[in-house]
């Protein structure tokens, strides 16, 4: 069974196909709607001559069975409440971004997922059970949220010396909280973190892809809830 995966991103939707090792991409942005995300990945996958049976798709935005629950704030109209599913003709597996790249990223244990872009993604897999969270919106200090700090207005506001500082203090109490074991950074900023601590790593963001695969394999299916 051939599987797309599709990482809805607020600059760039990316796509891969089971059998393939390079992704296709097109730019998203404020104007994109979900059914111009749609009608592009049909372009984009003829073009390439890609076909696939099933869909997993990572969204910038909390999702709860399968289903948007609010709007993203870097991109169009219309994604909560769309039919996925009819527009595709296929089946579709939607989950929060973060969720897929730790799903990806996840090898054992008790993991805790920071998704270091546009905001502050978060999930935890503890024994192989998936749970998306939605850290960034908690308040962090000064009476700003995590996602003040940790995310790219925060490093905008900070300059990067600060801005890692920042987000490793964020990093150490969220560890705290969820009692992880590890931590894994992933996201479009966490190239520019230096000296982690032993307990963290840098996750790679083709990990989004490994996780949108696994949504779909019998074996994961059965182990991980979504």
């Amino acid at each position: 069974m051939k599987t797309l995966v599709i990482d809805v991103g607020g600059t760039h939707v990316k796509v891969l196909v089971t059998g393939k090792r390079r992704h296709l991409q097109f730019d998203s942005g404020p104007r994109m709607t979900a059914k111009a995300m749609v009608a592009d990945v049909k372009q984009a996958t003829a073009k390439a001559g890609w076909t696939y049976q099933v869909i997993a798709m990572g969204y910038p935005g909390p999702v709860l069975d399968s289903h948007p629950m609010a709007a993203p704030p870097n991109l169009g109209p219309g994604w909560v409440g769309f039919n996925f599913r009819k527009a595709f003709g296929r089946p579709v597996k939607i989950i929060n971004d973060a969720a897929m790249q730790a799903l990806g990223s996840y090898r054992g244990g008790r993991m805790l997922f920071l998704g270091l872009g546009t905001g502050l993604g978060s999930a935890l897999i503890v024994d192989s059970v998936l749970e998306p969270l939605e850290l960034a919106h908690l308040p962090f200090k000064k009476g700003r949220t995590y996602e003040d700090f940790a995310g790219i207005k925060g490093l905008e506001r900070l300059g990067k010396r600060k801005w890692r500082k920042c987000v490793l203090e964020a990093m150490q109490q969220l560890r705290a909280a969820t009692l992880a074991e590890y931590v894994v950074l992933g996201g479009g900023n966490a190239r520019l973190m230096k000296n982690l601590p032993p307990y963290a790593c840098l996750g790679d963001n083709a990990n989004a892809f490994r996780g949108g695969f696994r949504l779909w394999q019998n074996k994961a299916a059965r182990r991980i809830c979504y």
